[in-house]
Order: C-alpha cells, then sequence, then structure tokens
C-alpha cells in the first residue's frame, strides 16, 4: 500500500536527516568535510547495543548513544581537524578517513566483523488506523526523529550556544570579533553533531534489528548525499533532503525491484541536483581560504 511506504520512508528519511544534520552543522561552521561521521553513527549502535543488553531500556540506550558518540566527536575534533586548522582543505578529509577506519577495526576487533542483534526493547503492538498499519517500532522512531529534530530547532533558534553556532557558520572572524567564542562553537557543534549521528545509530539498529562494525559506511555516505541535496550548511535542508531520499529509497525497492533500491534513489538524486546543484533550499557557500 502506498500510504505505508510512505510512512517507511518518512521513518527511514528522519533517521538519514538525523545524520545528515551532523554534517551539515560540522561543514557550516569549519567549511570542512567529517568523513568519520559514518563511523561514528556506527559507534553509537553499538553503544546503544551494549547498554540494550544489560538495561532493557532504549531511551536509556539512546542517551548513553548520544552522550558517548558526542564524547567521541569531541575526541575526533582534537585529533583529525584541531592540528590541521589553516592547512590545504584536503587534510582534514584524509585525516577524518583515518580516523573512520581507526573507530571501524577497533569496533570489528572488540565485537567482531559478523552481525549483532539488537535486543527487543520495545512491546510488539500493531495499530490500525483505517488501511493504515503501523507498529511500536515504527511509530517510536518516528517520534524520536521528530522529538530530537524539533530540539535541535529550539536549540539554534532560542539559545545562547544555538545563535553562537549559527552567527559563526554565517561569519566565524564576524563572529568572533563580536564576542563569539569561536573554539567554543567548535566543540559544542562536534559534541551536538556527533550525539546526533549516535542517536540514529541507535533507531537504525531499533529498525533493522542488527548492526554490525561496517554499517557506518553505507549510513555515512547516505548521510553525506542528504547534506548535499539539501543545501550546503542548511539544516532545514538536510532534514528535508533525508525525507526525500528515504521515500525515494522505500518506493523504489516496492515498487521496481529491492535490489535497485539504491540505484533508484540515487539517479533521481543525481537528476534533482543536476536542476538544483544548490541543493533544494539553494543555501549558499562563502568559500573560506
Amino acid at each position: 500500500m502506498l500510504v505505508e511506504q510512505l510512512v517507511n520512508g518518512i521513518m527511514l528519511g528522519a533517521v538519514y536527516a538525523l545524520i545528515a544534520i551532523g554534517y551539515t552543522l560540522i561543514f557550516g561552521v569549519l567549511g570542512m568535510l567529517h568523513l568519520a561521521h559514518g563511523e561514528v553513527f556506527m559507534v553509537g549502535a553499538f553503544v546503544g547495543l551494549v547498554v540494550a543488553l544489560h538495561a532493557p531500556s532504549i531511551i536509556l540506550a539512546i542517551a548513553a548513544a548520544m552522550v558517548a558518540t558526542g564524547l567521541l566527536g569531541l575526541l575526533v575534533e582534537r585529533v583529525a581537524f584541531r592540528p590541521l586548522r589553516g592547512a590545504h582543505h584536503l587534510a582534514p578529509l584524509a585525516t577524518t578517513i583515518g580516523a573512520g577506519i581507526v573507530l571501524q577495526e577497533t569496533t570489528r576487533w572488540y565485537f567482531g566483523a559478523e552481525q549483532r542483534g539488537y535486543p527487543r526493547t520495545l512491546a510488539d503492538a500493531i495499530w490500525e488506523i483505517g488501511p493504515l498499519r503501523l507498529s511500536s517500532v515504527q511509530v517510536f522512531i518516528l517520534a524520536a526523529a521528530v522529538v530530537l529534530m524539533v530540539a535541535l530547532h529550539l536549540f539554534l533558534s532560542r539559545t545562547g550556544p544555538g545563535r553562537a553556532i549559527r552567527a559563526t557558520a554565517e561569519d566565524p572572524i564576524v563572529a568572533g570579533l563580536l564576542g563569539v567564542n569561536v573554539e567554543a562553537v567548535v566543540l559544542i557543534t562536534f559534541f551536538v553533531g556527533s550525539a546526533l549521528a549516535g542517536a540514529a545509530g541507535v533507531l537504525v539498529g531499533l529498525a533493522y534489528n542488527s548492526v554490525h562494525p561496517f554499517i557506518g559506511v553505507q549510513m555515512g555516505i547516505k548521510g553525506l548525499v542528504v547534506m548535499l541535496l539539501g543545501g550546503l550548511g542548511n539544516v532545514a535542508g538536510a532534514m528535508m533532503g533525508g525525507l526525500v531520499l528515504g521515500v525515494l529509497e522505500v518506493l523504489g525497492a516496492a515498487y521496481l525491484a529491492s535490489s535497485y533500491r539504491d540505484a533508484f534513489a540515487f539517479g533521481v538524486l543525481m537528476l534533482i541536483l543536476l536542476l538544483r546543484p544548490e541543493g533544494l533550499l539553494g543555501a549558499t557557500v562563502q568559500r573560506r581560504d
């Protein structure tokens, strides 16, 4: 049924959006790509798995994953970004790829390369709204993603640190001259963006009931594509781009062939970017030399 497929697409897209927001925040503030962000997402999924195995509470698993990946984001910023301020823009790409490999191999060494099943932390329930059937897992993932995105919107629009992030993303030099602590803003940005990726990791583990050390590669690529689709540095665009990609993927798998779901979705995305290269919401980017 089309409505059910759309719900599945929105659920998947909401998770993509959480990953893409991290890319967007960090790119907006530093003007650099964080290519280990997918592995931060993967670490969040495993932290959530460990917590859920010992304390069967998905809320606690998400909270623990957000704190752990937020701190991990600070570590990545310290070792892979801060020493390279002012270096060629390709240098952080290399260091973050290296950081991602370290995270991936460390997880594989500790947990093994095989898939690990996620424990059932939600009661199985099905709700029927007319012809639409919703499971408790779908409802929880949608609700959690919406709560996190609304919380992020309020943080960016209503709080001092959030306004400082927006000012730094607009122009870090002017923001510094106006009294904004740019270094603190960078740390807050890494913490928030990485924490959202960690939450997305737990939600993906809950949705697919399994995680493995290489799950961050594909999800990281999709988060990157969503950022490009929504518009570089545009948080609202990342949310919209995630929903578009999720719906396209699910519809492609349902009505064409599941094995071509990625090809169908990325083909349509390439067409969209050919027609609107600045992204759906048309964010402009100023080059920082």
